[in-house]
């Protein structure tokens, strides 16, 4: 992934008001993030737990979504799975919604599904970040096919978000 700045960041998010993109919290630490590594940039808001955003390029251009995430519950203590990079965790799987984009999101229609907490998915895919013993399931796809299948499974999210 090309590494973005927080501008192209701002204007990319299909989901929400363009006042909300101005002020919601982009990670500071842009240039320090390893891009080369980076299917798309995934965060946390650190002023408001229950917020997390993620970028990536699509079709040639930069597309953001803003998530809605539940606060910690018991249920996570069980080892999940995420719906992106299927990678599982015990409590590092969280119910990530995205308001749909256009009228279908201002009417409050939205999509879900289950991902990493950290939105890490592209370093635990390269056994890049770490999730604790017997995290990965034992795959004979080469890492390539690994990293298309994860993108293939973001482009369809967000094309559910942006339908």
């Amino acid at each position: 992934m090309k590494p973005l700045t927080e501008q192209e960041i701002r204007t990319a998010f299909v989901n929400c008001t363009k006042g909300e993109a101005k002020r919601l919290s982009v990670p500071r630490d842009l240039a320090d993030r390893p891009w080369d590594d980076l299917d798309f940039l995934g965060w946390r808001d650190p002023q408001a737990p229950g917020r997390a955003y993620l970028a990536t390029e699509l079709d040639g251009r930069t597309v953001a979504l803003a998530l809605r995430c539940p606060g910690a519950a018991s249920w996570q203590l069980r080892r999940s799975m995420c719906s992106l990079c299927l990678t599982t965790h015990t409590g590092g799987v969280s119910l990530m919604v995205a308001a749909r984009a256009g009228k279908a999101g201002q009417h409050g229609n939205s999509v879900g599904a289950y991902m990493c907490s950290d939105l890490a998915c592209p370093l635990y895919v390269r056994g890049k970040g770490d999730v604790g013993v017997g995290a990965r399931i034992p795959e004979s796809l080469t890492l390539e096919e690994k990293i298309r299948r994860t993108s293939a499974n973001l482009a369809a999210f967000i094309a559910k978000v942006t339908a």
